[in-house]
């Protein structure tokens, strides 16, 4: 076997630019054959736009590719599938109205009859179940399994179409600690099998765990190749961001003191008719962090949604200082802000900005008729502009340019402008959700401080997050969401990935399990 017959991917020189945006400078890259490679980097690395010229999506400016040694050169998803690729997507390309079987031929029926089809799919899938550790019920329809089994046949899609070189992108960003532990015996069974596998992820502490090569990308650039072996999670977030980043979050013990948020037996049934929130009672004191664990999707975003007063409540009760609010006494948004109560939104573009506008503009977003905004009947427009500039400064937010539009600022530096909006006007109670979602790994460090900061000022603080690591980092106790209720509560002592994780998936220890009073 040559050199070049050792790697199952060879790229060379590749570039790509969109506009003025310079996205791929030059990458070189060498994956070898039957290896986990993992490929890194903060938001706008460029590692999207690299998998998606290798995939076919996008088309290389210039440079070379190479699949076991062969010239490559796809002009769409279908030629990369014919080179032996496959790709699972952060979001899963299933049909939920589709069985699994049914998911995984379309689009390489044999012929127009489906019924052979589907038999000699059969066939083969649970030969390569069987062999990859990878069974899912071909039955049933993909919109009844659970994300886990619904990854699964994302894999088995790929290795029914021949993939020899499979690529994840953020594979574990919807599943549970224990799944996720699955998954990656998955992956090493396939490697062992001899499949390459391409590991594209933000979580530092898998590629550590999985991989056995790892390339950092920055700015466009490669600027490291290193066996995982001989680096570390400290050394590739240096990487990464340019300078050393402090991974764990420094932090005194938390003194909590009065009750500032309450939620009794709280209820809530969407437009379908479907109960999201059910009978949910907890409490937040101030001086603490209480961190909201769950899979995404279990009733974390609609509670954090009832108690900014974006939606109301069915049945049930909160409050938030002396303030009593249900769905006989309702209040707004606008309201809990004169409560005291200020909201980071989990999707700061749907919910926490206007792209359209300046930062300044979006920095009072909710505060407008604030008086520090006006004068008279008018706006105050060099207050604004003021204020807004000295919090950029305080914030670091970057390039500090209040006229700037928000949709031109990188997602870390919109997501400092979205809660230094709200920190600053000296809440008693922080709603924060999904706080470093998008968000570069140097400006997580900087948002991390300014959280603990806000607990050790005496605000109550509420964090919903789906990143164990961030729950486990800043929460003082943790409660557990699962369809729509609370399952558990564990102290930050307690609490550890493996449990965690088991609550999340609604198997809770007897001593960890939410009772009725558990709110007073």
């Amino acid at each position: 076997m040559t050199q070049s017959d050792s790697y199952a991917l060879e790229l060379s020189g590749v570039d790509k630019r969109f506009g003025e945006v310079h996205a791929n400078k030059h990458i070189d890259l060498q994956v070898r054959r039957g290896s986990i490679h993992g490929i890194v980097g903060e938001n706008g690395a460029g590692k999207s736009t690299l998998m998606s010229i290798i995939y076919g999506f996008y088309h290389a400016d210039s440079g070379e590719m190479k699949v076991k040694g062969v010239p490559y050169q796809p002009e769409g998803s279908q030629d990369a599938i014919a080179a032996g690729i496959g790709m699972v997507h952060q979001h899963f390309m299933l049909v939920n109205t589709f069985t699994v079987l049914e998911n995984i031929i379309l689009g390489v029926e044999q012929g127009w009859m489906l019924e052979p089809s589907l038999s000699s799919a059969r066939k083969k899938l649970k030969e390569l179940a069987e062999q990859y550790g990878l069974e899912v019920p071909l039955d049933t329809y993909v919109g009844d399994l659970p994300v886990g089994l619904q990854q699964r046949v994302e894999i088995l899609k790929a290795l029914y179409r021949g993939a020899e070189i499979l690529i994840l992108d953020e594979p574990t960003g919807v599943l549970t600690p224990q799944e996720a532990e699955h998954l990656f015996a998955i992956l090493a069974k396939l490697k062992e099998q001899g499949t390459t596998v391409i590991l594209i992820t933000h979580k530092l502490r898998e590629i550590m765990a999985i991989t056995d090569q790892v390339s950092v990308m920055r700015r466009g650039e490669m600027v490291a190749h290193v066996a995982t072996k001989e680096t570390s999670r400290e050394d590739l977030a240096e990487l990464m961001v340019g300078r050393k980043v402090r991974l764990k979050v420094d932090k005194q013990e938390a003194h909590p003191a009065d009750v500032l948020l309450r939620a009794d037996k709280l209820r809530y049934i969407d437009a379908n008719g479907v109960e999201r929130v059910k009978s949910v009672s907890f409490h937040v004191r101030a001086g603490e962090v209480v961190g909201i664990a769950g899979v995404s999707g279990n009733g974390q975003s609609e509670l954090l949604e009832l108690l900014s007063g974006i939606i109301q409540p069915v049945s049930g009760s909160f409050s938030v200082g002396e303030h009593q609010i249900g769905a006989d006494m309702p209040a707004d948004a606008a309201t809990m802000r004169k409560y005291g109560l200020a909201h980071v939104p989990e999707d700061r573009h749907k919910m926490g900005l206007i792209n359209k506008f300046t930062a300044q503009e979006a920095f009072i977003l909710g505060y407008h008729n604030h008086s520090m905004y006006n004068r008279g009947v008018l706006q105050d427009k060099n207050a604004i502009l003021r204020d807004c500039q000295e919090k950029m400064d305080k914030w670091d937010v970057r390039p500090a340019n209040p006229q700037l539009k928000t949709a031109n600022f990188s997602g870390g530096n919109q997501q400092k402008l979205v809660i230094a909006r709200e920190v600053e006007k000296n809440p008693d109670v922080l709603l924060i959700g999904q706080p470093t979602r998008g968000v570069d790994i140097g400006a997580i460090e900087f948002i991390h401080k300014q959280i603990i900061a806000m607990r050790d000022a005496g605000k109550a603080v509420l964090l919903v997050s789906v990143e164990l690591d961030e729950i486990l980092s800043l929460a003082d106790r943790i409660l557990v969401m699962f369809d729509g209720a609370i399952v558990g509560e564990v102290s930050a002592a307690q609490a550890d990935e493996k449990t965690l994780g088991l609550m999340m998936a609604n198997i809770v220890p007897d001593h960890l399990q939410a009772k009725q009073g558990d709110h007073v």
